[in-house]
């Protein structure tokens, strides 16, 4: 089928490269214009016969003003697909302010990286069965081969909202690694930190691809001395946390995993000198000057 691609970054790009593979047609747009198959969103429009479907596939901050201009030279009958990592709380909005043109809405969580080229992305779908099923070729050129890779998950909003959980348990199983990879470095018992996480590749319960990917840092740089401890979230696992406080389900992992990734923006904890002030008005512990 023909498929217009709103957004040819790292993701977008390797999609349209899967999908070309596949045999389907992709017209992509980028406001880069070395990557770019049309010069403008009209020109897409116009390459694709009606019924139309377009994925948009940009950063959060800009999914909103890009589904506008979108929506804008398609008609009804079309479908827009949103494949970035939306808050789910935008989707039922977004998807009654398009229905009342006629155009269909799913939303899609899409997991993979600038693996899934090659591997295929895991994709979690939210919308109304039709609009699902006329998209499902397209599903299945993107998803990983066999039955595993692909839901769909509810009504418009639970793509998001599954990607959103997704997200957050990604958080979780990562500092986990990482705390047990500092706890073997501090050891000085362990001589071969890095051979232990390969070693755990295989055979074990806890081997998975983030395992794999570590595993991988490690042969780079084995004390990872190149990089700073700094860590960023992109709102998926706030969100999560804001959801399991609304919800009132115990998050204990998750909400330490985001809460650490603020702790490694800190140069100097404020909170920390606060309890080294109390440790040493009450004990009279050594204090270390700044």
């Amino acid at each position: 089928m023909q498929l217009g691609l709103v957004g040819l970054g790292r993701m977008g790009g390797n999609m349209r490269q899967r999908l070309r593979r596949a045999g389907h047609e992709v017209v992509g747009y980028d406001r880069n214009p070395e990557v770019s198959d049309v010069a403008g969103l009209a020109e897409l429009a116009g390459k694709l016969g009606s019924p139309r479907v377009v994925w948009v596939m940009v950063p959060a901050e800009h999914t909103s003003a890009a589904i506008d201009e979108v929506a804008a030279v398609l008609g009804e009958g079309d479908i827009i697909i949103d494949g970035g990592n939306s808050r789910f709380s935008d989707d039922a909005p977004r998807a009654q302010r398009l229905a009342e043109r006629g155009i269909g809405y799913l939303d899609v969580g899409v997991s993979g990286g600038v693996w899934g080229l090659e591997a295929g992305y895991a994709l979690m779908v939210g919308g109304a069965d039709a609009d699902v099923e006329r998209c499902m070729p397209i599903f299945e050129a993107l998803k990983p081969a066999g039955e595993f890779g692909f839901v769909h998950a509810g009504p418009v909003g639970a793509g998001h909202y599954a990607k959103m959980v997704h997200n957050g348990i990604e958080y979780g199983i990562m500092h986990a690694y990482a705390e047990g990879y500092e706890l073997l470095t501090a050891s000085g018992l362990v001589t071969d930190v890095p051979g232990v996480v390969r070693s755990w590749r295989e055979g074990t319960v806890i081997k998975s691809w983030l395992l794999d990917l570590l595993d991988r840092a490690l042969a780079e740089d084995p004390t990872l001395a190149g990089l700073r401890g700094y860590a960023d979230d992109t709102g998926e696992g706030r969100w999560t946390v804001e959801e399991a406080i609304r919800l009132a389900v115990p998050m204990n992992v998750i909400a330490a995993a985001l809460f650490a990734r603020f702790g490694s923006r800190q140069d100097d904890s404020p909170a920390m000198k606060a309890v080294a002030a109390l440790r040493a008005q009450f004990g009279g512990h050594a204090v270390r000057k700044g």
